[in-house]
């Protein structure tokens, strides 16, 4: 089962089984060159067209984000000013004005 299967698939499990006889609308030409190309890789029409819709359902999956998220760093210049503790909460809220 794809990604894509597991997403809709808990919407609609009930709704089908297995397989799903349908009607499509595709150009003559198309439908030639498709099924030439499944005779040629001694395959149906209909694998042709899965492995097509599997390719792009999975290419419209975006990645899991792996690895660090780079974070902005502040370059500019100043910093604390004098008489503030960084390391001390009650000095940093006593400089803000929240003791």
């Amino acid at each position: 089962m794809i990604t894509s299967e597991r997403a809709l698939g808990a919407r609609y499990r009930n709704l089908y089984d297995e397989s799903v006889k349908t009607t499509l609308d595709l150009h003559d030409g198309l439908v030639a060159e498709a099924k030439a190309l499944a005779a040629k890789q001694r395959s149906t029409l209909t694998r042709l067209v899965e492995e097509g819709l599997r390719l792009r359902l999975q290419a419209a999956v975006p990645p899991p984000r792996t690895g660090a998220v780079k974070l902005p760093v502040f370059k500019g210049r100043g910093g604390l000013k004098r008489g503030i503790d960084p390391t001390s909460n009650k000095s940093m809220f006593a400089a803000a004005g929240d003791e």
